[in-house]
């Protein structure tokens, strides 16, 4: 059976991917901040008061590996991008109508990019330590994910990303680094899909610098590889089926993929060329306003077992839930559970 920490896990444990809902008071505080009606300290203690409600809200779910909801990185990068050094903002050039990944603001390079204070898992780690007893997954971009919205300028070769990437990579191997050392047993790695984006490279080179992010990073390791939620976006082409076999060669223990959003497409690859590392299978589908029953996660779940060994399963969701309400991720995480046991007493014969 699944263990971390010494606890048993049992079959398909169960966890969000990284992210959680923020609350309104904590987004209205943000914007209070921006306006001048609210101050450094006023905002810090709405996050901490909005991380100790995610875990709240995880262990009344009854998930059983938790997050800290990243609840400091609002909409999942801006936070840690703008920790980097060596980057000038560049306003976002269409700001009207619906908002998307054009609205963002972009960066450019004025030089060699440095986070002289890191990212800040170490603190998000120990700050969440101590609201649960339960066992902690810490989630990270990846400098695939980080580069996304970066554009080169000064400080490195022009239309040559590579110089950039492993720049990033060395800096999140040293948070993660880090982050082991302040006690942490569970790494995730965020990146997005490598079909169809910008800068794009083949799949070894994208093997190659992932290898090179997490080597000796000392924990239970993670990639979580997906195709973006801004809105319930996706923002590129979705498809896992380019990156087999050739992501198999990344070092990783667990792989954690998107599928309900795709009606469980693409399952059929873990039974063609998987081996005998974790399966996290995205069962709930974030992208979505609807509410799935404990039956539809159990039927994805029954899907995913004619392709994955149940003793390698673990239940998530396709995403994270920052581009949802609340009381909609609330929803859906009890319903990943809800389904989860449906499934564990079927297999037991209980």
């Amino acid at each position: 059976m699944p263990t971390l920490n010494g606890t048993d896990l049992g079959l398909f444990p169960t966890m969000g991917v990284g992210s959680y809902a923020s609350p309104s008071w904590l987004i209205a505080t943000r914007r209070a901040l921006r306006a001048g009606t609210a101050g450094p300290a006023d905002v810090e203690e709405a996050i901490q008061d909005a991380v100790k409600m995610a875990v709240w809200d995880q262990e009344e779910a009854g998930l059983d590996i938790l997050t800290d909801g990243e609840i400091r990185r609002q909409r999942f990068l801006w936070n840690v991008v703008e920790k980097l050094s060596g980057l000038n903002m560049v306003r976002a050039q269409r700001k009207l109508g619906i908002m998307s990944y054009d609205s963002a603001p972009r960066f450019e390079t004025t030089e060699r990019v440095s986070a002289p204070d890191g990212f800040g898992l170490v603190d998000e780690f120990t700050f969440v330590q101590a609201q649960t007893d339960k066992p902690l997954k810490v989630c990270c971009p990846g400098p695939l994910t980080i580069a996304m919205p970066i554009r080169l300028q000064a400080g490195y070769p022009q239309g040559d990303y590579l110089p950039l990437l492993y720049d990033l990579a060395e800096l999140v191997n040293k948070e993660l680094r880090g982050v082991v050392a302040a006690g942490a047993t569970f790494i995730q790695l965020d990146e997005p899909s490598a079909v169809g984006r910008e800068p794009a490279l083949s799949i070894e080179e994208t093997v190659k610098l992932f290898n090179t992010t997490l080597e000796g990073v000392e924990a239970k390791i993670a990639l979580h590889v997906c195709f973006g939620n801004n809105q319930g976006r996706p923002a590129m082409k979705r498809t896992y089926k380019p990156l087999f076999p050739g992501i198999l060669d990344v070092k990783v223990d667990q792989f954690a993929l998107e599928f309900a959003n795709r009606e469980m497409a693409e399952l059929a690859l873990w039974s063609q060329y998987g081996d005998d590392r974790e399966f996290a299978a995205g069962v709930i589908d974030v992208k979505s306003m609807y509410l799935e029953t404990a039956e539809d996660v159990a039927e994805r779940i029954r899907l995913t077992l004619e392709h994955v060994h149940p003793e390698k399963l673990y239940l998530t969701c396709d995403c994270g839930f920052s581009a949802s309400s609340r009381n909609l991720a609330r929803a859906k995480l009890g319903a990943l559970v809800a389904g989860a046991q449906l499934v564990r007493r079927e297999v037991s014969g209980a």
